[in-house]
This record gives structure tokens, sequence and C-alpha cells, in this order.
């Protein structure tokens, strides 16, 4: 058997073993002289060769002594000349390999083999051929030893030699990676060995085994854990209220000594863990806004994750949770690359719907629920931001709120499932909760609670898959749930990224408003359209605020600490309106039910305590009616300062001025401003400030507005001259959002979501009751003035459209 040019010969002599070697520099293979290796070599080599004597028919058999047998470390036993590219082409004219022919009995004793070495050519051609061909048959080999000079039996025999230096190197790499899986997995056994000898109890955060503490311990530990959140909850109120952080609160007393060495703090429900070398004597004192006391040692204070489920502390839902995660990721990727007919194009040449019932055999992660509405699109665009930065928004969850604030009213984490290396995003999982909202009150807010997976797939090329840990629940029980659902971003150059996202959802028709339903259904409420406009929109608007100076900006130079402050009382201004329209839970709002009001007309009434709005009862009033005019005349008839007076009551006969305008595009259709409403007397006097914020994309246009009253006014100059802080600004926004309208039975003309179809039209007001004082009433007289305000206006537009109200 050849290994390398290294033979065995039977014979051993005073006990140890003769090794005789091919001496590659002879003529016609001699051999040199035999080596003698004492038997204290024998056993301390890793890898040796032995003959070991058998009484079976007198023969003697070449043993291997070793786990695994690596022909280039005998390769390596030559010298240096004999490289491993060689190690299989230097062969005898005798059988070996995995083909080896059974050696017939008139062959004994064998007789010496011919040793012969390949030339480079001949070892070059032969290893080319080996990558097309690893097993040749006859007439392969009968046509290389014609062309190399070489005999069949040469040929045959080198390829069976390097299949088998194939083969050892293969299994040898297998072996190196089913040790490090091996230990791998002896190190997460020895992990949830600790674990399970050291238990701890969800509930105090202590020993769970009964025995080893008192019941009086474990009480107090109970009472710790209780006393922990209610001074959260306590100093979060206080810092709500003042409106700035509370420190140096009175340390607690401390313990008794029985109890001195607990560890008070709970690590298993999110709070902070003190170490076992902590002091007895515990000085606790907190400040607001961080959660780190200034007296020392401190004990910090990490307010609970709200909404944590118990299952998350065990390990078997996890292994559930990574598994739908991966699933999720999977299925995105595919219905990403898919082509049709998974996917079929729609009418106008945008988006792409689902072709549901293809689906059904497509996917492995779902299963159909009846009675649930199918919401499934996918569209593509070009944005101007890099992977790396949407992935980090979108697994922050104020930062995606606040990227997309007409879609998502809230939105939290919940728990942290898996984290990726060194605190990257790759391979992150977290469970979120999420409140989903179309500005109309038409349409009910969709709370989600999902998993959000994070990868990165490439260089430059990241996913995020959102998916419902609900999605195997009866439907019966689910009003909303997100299928497989995200987007692939890749980088592209110029600091663009192209992103493909996909937005697949399962909803309960049965709240939506009829006005509504084929808007939903064409995905232009909740569809992949929609997010990526938005998504579009806000990176374009970011871009134009830090590029170069804006020729219509006014006044000119404005500063940037200015801008700053305007966009954060805009945002607030923003989320306030939405809420007011949609009823989100962002605001603790109380719906009303009046006789004699539509029910298209929604009446919220709630208490504002709260600082940046108007003490006492606040009422908000919204509906949504469709008009029979373009979206983009109604929007720009609507956000035209000069024709304010046309339908605000507010403004009425008063001469506008436009003292600030931040445009966040070049056509100004994005935009925050700032009006003086002059008064009507000669001196000016009872002047009246509006602020106004524009959006309009592909999937909508909104005009949000709201006075500012007369104990703001001086703030909110601060603000705009000065960059100063907005928050104490009181307003109560009022505004439209104006959406494409879609075909249908409840509809006046045609038309597919374009602007020649009409478009929806939603209104909604927020006034103060009567008095605007914190002990002011909620009277039906309040209720009526904002139901007629909105009638009011609604008909105020029409007349200045000139649209006469059909049948």
């Amino acid at each position: 058997m050849n290994f390398g040019g290294l033979i065995s010969n039977s014979g051993g002599v005073g006990g140890s073993r003769v090794v005789a070697e091919i001496d590659p520099h002879s003529s016609g293979g001699a051999i040199a002289q035999p080596h003698f290796i004492p038997n204290s070599m024998q056993t301390s080599s890793a890898l040796s060769l032995s003959i070991v004597q058998k009484n079976m028919d007198g023969h003697n058999e070449l043993d291997l002594i070793a786990e695994s047998f690596d022909p280039g470390i005998i390769g390596r036993l030559r010298e240096e000349e004999f490289d491993q590219s060689r190690s299989g082409s230097d062969h005898f004219d005798g059988a070996s390999g995995d083909d080896q022919d059974p050696v017939d009995e008139d062959d004994r004793p064998r007789r010496k083999k011919k040793y012969h070495r390949h030339t480079p050519s001949q070892i070059q051609e032969l290893e080319s051929f080996f990558k097309e061909c690893p097993h040749p048959d006859e007439k392969q080999r009968l046509d290389l030893s014609r062309r190399l000079g070489l005999e069949t039996k040469q040929v045959k025999f080198w390829f069976q030699n390097r299949r088998t230096q194939m083969k050892t190197q293969l299994e040898r790499h297998e072996n190196i990676i089913l040790r490090q899986e091996n230990d791998k997995l002896r190190a997460e056994n020895g992990v949830m060995k600790e674990a399970m000898s050291n238990p701890i109890c969800h509930n105090c955060g202590g020993p769970a085994i009964p025995g080893q503490i008192s019941f009086d311990e474990h009480q107090l530990r109970i009472e710790n854990a209780r006393l922990n959140d209610e001074l959260s909850r306590i100093c979060t109120l206080a810092q709500k209220f003042l409106g700035r952080p509370i420190s140096n609160l009175a340390a607690p007393r401390s313990l008794p000594s029985s109890t001195a060495g607990l560890d008070l703090a709970m690590g298993i429900n999110g709070m902070g863990c003190l170490n076992a070398g902590a002091s007895n004597q515990l000085s606790m004192g907190f400040e607001l806004g961080d959660g780190v006391g200034s007296s020392s040692p401190v004990m910090p204070l990490m307010k609970p994750v709200m909404g944590m489920p118990n299952d998350l502390q065990h390990m078997t839902d996890r292994h559930v949770y990574l598994e739908l995660a991966g699933e999720a990721m999977d299925e995105l990727v595919r219905m990403v690359q898919a082509d049709t007919p998974l996917w079929m194009k729609s009418s106008d040449g945008g988006s792409e719907t689902l072709n549901v019932e293809l689906y059904r055999t497509f996917s492995c992660i779902s299963t159909r629920q009846s009675g649930l509405v199918t919401d499934a699109s996918r569209d593509s665009c070009m944005v101007i931001i890099n992977s790396l930065a949407l992935v980090e928004t979108m697994m922050d969850a104020n930062r995606w709120t606040d990227m997309f604030p007409t879609l998502v009213a809230r939105a939290s984490t919940i728990g942290m499932i898996s984290s990726g290396p060194n605190g990257t995003r790759n391979g992150t999982i977290q469970m979120m909760h999420a409140e989903l909202q179309m500005l109309s009150p038409l349409v009910p807010v969709r709370p989600l609670k999902f998993l959000r997976f994070s990868k990165q797939h490439a260089e430059g090329v990241w996913a995020v898959v959102d998916v419902s840990i609900d999605i195997q629940q009866d439907a019966s029980s689910v009003n909303c749930r997100r299928l497989p659902s995200g987007f692939i971003v890749q980088d592209m150059p110029n600091g663009y990224s192209k992103v493909t996202w996909i937005e697949h959802l399962e909803y309960n028709e049965s709240g939506v408003h009829q006005l509504l339903q084929p808007l939903l259904r064409s995905g232009i409420g909740f569809g992949a359209q929609r997010w990526l406009a938005t998504l579009q929109r806000e990176c374009e608007s970011l871009t134009f605020l830090m590029s170069s100076t804006n020729p219509n900006e006014v006044p000119r130079g404005l500063s940037m600490n200015s801008k700053k402050s305007m966009l954060r009382l805009a945002q607030r201004m923003m989320q306030s309106f939405c809420s007011g329209v949609c009823g989100s839970s962002v605001r603790q709002w109380d719906k009303l039910c009046i006789d004699n009001v539509s029910d298209n007309v929604r009446v919220m009434v709630r208490q504002s305590l709260e600082v940046g709005e108007p003490s006492g009862f606040v009422l908000s009033a919204a509906t949504s009616v469709w008009m029979p005019v373009s979206r983009s005349r109604l929007f720009d008839f609507l956000r035209d300062w000069q024709l304010r007076g046309q339908w605000d009551i507010l403004v009425s006969c008063r001469p506008l001025q436009a003292m600030v305008q931040v445009d966040k595009d070049h056509g100004g259709g994005n935009s925050v401003s700032l009006f003086n409403a002059k008064g009507l007397d000669a001196n000016n006097n009872n002047n009246m400030l509006m602020f106004q914020e524009t959006r309009t994309d592909a999937s909508g246009s909104i005009v949000v507005y709201a006075p500012i009253t007369s104990t703001s006014s001086d703030i909110m100059r601060d603000v705009v001259y000065e960059g100063g802080d907005s928050t104490y600004v009181e307003l109560l926004p009022s505004g439209f959002a104006i959406l494409p309208c879609v075909t249908s039975d409840h509809v006046k003309g045609e038309g597919n979501g374009s602007d020649d179809g009409g478009c929806l039209l939603t209104v909604g007001f927020q006034i103060v009751c009567d008095g605007g004082q914190p002990t002011s009433k909620l009277t039906m007289h309040s209720v009526k003035t904002v139901i007629d305000l909105i009638s009011s206006t609604i008909q105020k537009i029409k007349s200045a459209l000139q649209i006469n109200d059909g049948p």
C-alpha cells in the first residue's frame, strides 16, 4: 500500500520496529537503509506504522496505530521537497486506495514493485482531470495513459490514492467541526446545570428551593420588590407633573440584621442587582432620568419592563421564539426573491399584491384562519439612508415611532430574546408591542405583539422581519396579526440604499367602516407602499434640512437650534393630532355615545394635566368624508395661508402674515410654519399666532395646525428666534388628513387610488371645554360646539372649491 513513499517491512530487532524509507534521490526507487526505532518512541508517537503478527493463514498485516490518519503528516516526515500537492502522485505499480483489487493467492510472495515518480506536467494534468471526474472509467484512464505516457495501472492507482487523500482530509475537517460542536454543547450543558442547581424565584428574585431561606425572609423579598416598583411609579409621576427630575430622596431605614445579607434587588424581572460584596447598610438616593442617585453606595433604579410575559423566563419558550423568528426570516427572504405568479402587479404598475391561494402552498409558517381579511403587498424604492442606520432605527422603538409618526401610534420593547455579538444588531431578536394607525376615526387602531429579528446577510445587506407571536392562535381570539413582514436593504452608491418592503397582515374587518374597506383591501392603508413613501419622505426631509441654506427660508439665516426646537414642537403636535383622530392609547381617551350624532363622527374626551397643554377637559371630534376633487388640489387649498380665511373660523377676516417658514423639501409641500393673525383694531391688539405643519407623499397628505395661546406667545417667540425649549408651549392641534380614494359602491366617479377618482378627507378638531380652567366640567354645549365646528368647516371647504352635494 502506498503511503506517500513510506514502506514498513516485517521483522523487529530487539523489541524495536524496523522502518524502511524510499530514497527519492536514488534511481529506480532503491530502498534506503533501515532505521531502528525503539519502543519508547513507539509509545510516544502520535502516528506510527507497525507490523502486527497474525496467526491466521500466516500472513502479516499492516496496522495503522492512530485515531485518525492524515497522509500529509507522513509526507512531511520526508524531506522538504515533498510538498502536499504531490503526496498522492508518487506510487508503486501495485494496487492501493479505496478501489484496491483483491490479491490473488498465486502472487505470493509479492514481488518488489517498481517505484515511479510522475513529472510535474503529468501531475498537473491528473489534478485538473481529478477536479472534473474523481472516478474515471476504463476508457478515460486509457485516454489519460496515452496522453501522459503512463501505464493504465499507474493512472488507476494515482486516482485511488488521490481519493483516499481527499477522504482523509474531509474526515479530519468533519472531526474538527464535531469537536467544536461538542465543546459548545458541553458549555451550554454546564450553564443549564448551574441554573438548575441554583433556581431563582420569579416573584422575589431569591432562591427557589424551599428551606434555603425562611418564610419571613421570602415575604420581605416580595415586599421589597413591590416597594421598588411603587417608588419607580411615584418618581415618574412626580417628574411628569413637576417637569424636572427629583433627586436626594430620603433614604429608607436599613433592614434588620436578620435580612441584611439578602439580595434586595430583583434581577429576574428587570430590576437592578446588588453584588454579594455590597454593604449591609444601604442608602438609596434616586435621581429620575438616569435612575442613579447621588449617595454612595448606590442601588440603581431601573424601571421594570411592563408587560414582560412570564414565558420569557423559560428556556423552552425562548427556543420557540428563536425558531419562529428564524422561520420568519427565511420566508421574508424567499418572498423578496420570489417572482410571479406569487406576486401580481397592480393595475397602476406600482406595488405588487400577494396571490393568497398560492401563498398557502408557499409558506410553512402560517395557517389560514377563517374570518380574517388578508392585506399583503410588496414594493421597492431608493432611499437616501445607509443600511445600518435604517436597521438601528427599526430596532429602537422610539426612533421607529419618530420615523413613522402617522403609522405607528406608539411602540415599546417588551424584552430581549437574543442579542447580537459585541452589541451589534446582527442576530438581535426582541419582543415588541406596537399600535398601528390610519388617520381616520373609521378604522380601529391595530395593537400587535410581535418578534423583530435583524440579520446581516452580506456586506451592506441587512434584513429586518416582524412576525406576531400569536400567529398560530385561533382567529376568534385575534383582531390583527402580522405575518412575516419587513424589508431587505442593500447599500448603493452616493449614500442611497435599495429597500424592498413586504407588508403582510391579517385583520378582522368587522370594525372597519364600509367607506374605508376598499382602501384597506387595496393596501394603501397599511401596505408596503405607505411604509416606503413615509420612509422616503422622512429621509429626504432630514437630508434637506441638513444641506445648504434654503432660498425660501423665512427669515433667512434661521439658526439650527431654532429649527430643531420648531421641529420638536411640530412632532409633538402631530402625535397629539393623530391620537385625537385615531383614539390610540397614547392619550387616555373616553369615547362618548351621543344621540342624534352620525356614526361617522367619533367624539372623545380626556382630562388634560400634562405640561404643554391647556388644563381641563379636552374634547376631540373627527370624521371622514369623500370629496370629489383631486388630492393635490385639496391639499394645496388647505395649506395656503392666504386662503385660510375661507374655511378657518379662528382666522375669519384677520389678515395673516408668515413669520417663520422652515421647508423640508424643494417644493414646499413638507414644511413647518408660524403665522401671525393680526387683530382687527388699529393697534393690532389681540393678535394670535398659528403654528402649522404640512406633510405630503405618495400615500397621502396632512395639514395640522394649532393656535398658540396668549400665555405661550412669548415662549413661542423664544423657541423660534432663540432655539428655546418648546416643552412649555401649550397647544391643542386640529387639522386634516387626505387619503387616496379607491373605487367602491359608496364612492361616486371612477378611480383606483389616483387623484382623478376623488379623495377621502379626515377632519379632526380638539378644543378645551368651557372656561379652559382645571375646574371646568364637560357640558353638552362643549360637545355641540365641536360637532358644529366639524360640520361648518366641511361645508366651507366645499363652498370654496365649488363642490355640490349630490342627491
